[in-house]
């Protein structure tokens, strides 16, 4: 038989106390402090308006974390505590207990409620960010009463309710309200609604940018300054961007573009999915680099000879943690100028991505001195290049005792298909006995993920710490 747990005292308290709204409007101000945010619950969940208003502007916590209490924010949950904060503005001297500086409308986790509610917490989920210049704007003109925190996913292309609701009401009390996000998310939305909702931002909350939808070259152009005002921006991810037949008027793009990055002084993590304008310009970007990457992704692309060249003199890369260049054709290229670049982040490189690339067994083997002194290496691939089981087995001996590498994504062996391309199973699974073999001669116990196409990593991954091991999968091209 279960045994259910007694209330506590404060949850018995604070429903004795919401059985009678004016009484507990009137108690607020001496309200102990530990029982407003149970109480706030209550209030909230049980929809006592006036209750909750009165809450609002006696507030003792200066971060309201109202988010994590709705699950989708509409209109209705939020007028009251809007209407609230519309008498808090509007008074020149605050209530004597009211504290409140954040309204926080973001799913934060629940660690504020748990903690007050008595449910167990182990500390919150963290984004990965450096805490650089959250308020910056706060030292660079006058405080602002009230900052308000919001998630931005645009992937409506109209405004929905909510976002146009808070809108409106920020822009009419611009003076008093700084409207704040961390991570901006585009999906599909008009540049029109892009620049309205952007307009009512302080960008330099701005933390992490993601464009998750196909522009053209000339849109990216028009939000490019709005880009180069997000100055705390840590992380950029641009999806595939459409250039257009005119080279004169797509230069002048590229270069109101990439100009943007000079104000970025913060910028760690740059990911350009398909950047087809940065062909034969890539140094143009690179210069404008302000301060040094961990991650740099450029992917499904074509670049030059020179674009190669001037990334792996970029001194902005020199402590890369996570390369990705795949979908990057690099059959043509010297290999010199591979070698060039993995020595040039040799000494922090982690992730290296190089599928797809049309990577010969040439191009192969002259990297693998450089690539196997990549001792902070965790994580190599391979697939989709079609490499011999001759250089497999040159890659495995370089790669072997690299003391951090844990992923390994490699491609069928070339013997493995026929002239025609068909893949035959059968000499597939004789070439991999071969493999396990030469790995059980190295003596080093290892994983590897070997896949006839660019390979599946949230598949399954089995590991074998008494022997070598070696995992296949087959997928349909």
């Amino acid at each position: 038989m279960s045994v259910q747990t007694p209330p506590r005292l404060l949850d018995l308290a604070g429903a004795s106390l919401l059985r009678d709204e004016a009484s507990a409007i009137s108690a607020v101000e001496d309200l102990p402090t530990e029982l407003f945010p149970p109480l706030f619950m209550e209030a909230f969940h049980g929809r006592h308006i006036e209750t909750l208003k009165a809450m609002v502007q006696a507030w003792p916590f200066v971060h309201l974390p109202l988010g994590d209490l709705i699950d989708m924010p509409h209109v209705g949950p939020l007028q009251a505590v809007l209407e609230a904060l519309d008498v808090l503005l509007a008074q020149k001297v605050r209530p004597r207990r009211c504290k409140l500086r954040v309204l926080d409308l973001r799913d934060t986790g629940q660690t504020f409620w748990s903690m007050w509610s008595g449910a167990s917490t182990h500390g919150c989920s963290s984004s990965g960010m450096v805490p650089v210049a959250e308020h910056r704007s706060m030292t660079q003109q006058p405080v602002a009463p009230l900052e308000v925190f919001i998630e931005l996913c645009l992937k409506k292309r109209t405004l929905d309710n909510f976002l146009t609701y808070l809108i409106r009401w920020v822009e009419q009390r611009k003076v008093s309200i700084h409207l704040c996000c961390k991570k901006l998310k585009i999906v599909t939305m008009s540049t029109e609604n892009i620049m309205t909702v952007l307009s009512m931002v302080q960008l330099d909350c701005i933390q992490e940018v993601q464009v998750n939808c196909t522009w053209h070259l000339s849109t990216l152009a028009v939000f490019a300054p709005l880009l180069g005002q997000m100055g705390n921006v840590q992380r950029l991810f641009l999806s595939p961007i459409l250039v257009s037949a005119f080279e004169e008027l797509e230069q002048q793009h590229v270069v109101q573009i990439t100009s943007q990055f000079l104000r970025l002084h913060h910028l760690r993590d740059l990911h350009m999915e398909s950047p087809s304008f940065l062909e034969g310009c890539l140094d143009q970007m690179l210069r404008c680099l302000k301060t040094p990457l961990d991650n740099l992704s450029i992917t499904n692309c074509r670049l030059t000879d020179s674009d190669l060249l001037h990334l792996s003199q970029c001194p902005n890369i020199c402590q890369l943690k996570g390369l990705d260049l795949s979908g990057v054709t690099l059959t043509d290229f010297s290999p010199e100028l591979l070698q060039v670049l993995l020595e040039q982040v040799a000494a922090s490189l982690q992730e290296l991505n190089l599928e797809q690339c049309g990577i010969s067994d040439f191009q192969l083997e002259s990297i693998l001195p450089v690539l196997s002194h990549c001792s902070q290496l965790r994580t190599l691939s391979l697939c989709g290049n079609l490499l011999s089981m001759t250089i497999m087995e040159k890659l495995l001996c370089h790669t072997t005792g690299m003391p951090h590498l844990s992923d390994e994504f490699y491609p069928a062996p070339q013997e493995s298909y026929s002239p025609h391309g068909a893949l035959h199973l059968g000499r597939l699974a004789q070439l991999r006995d071969e493999l396990i073999e030469i790995m059980r001669n190295l003596g080093c116990p290892r994983a590897i993920w070997l896949s006839s196409s660019p390979c599946p990593r949230w598949g399954n991954k089995t590991f074998y710490q008494e022997e070598p091991f070696l995992y296949h999968c087959y997928i349909s091209a």
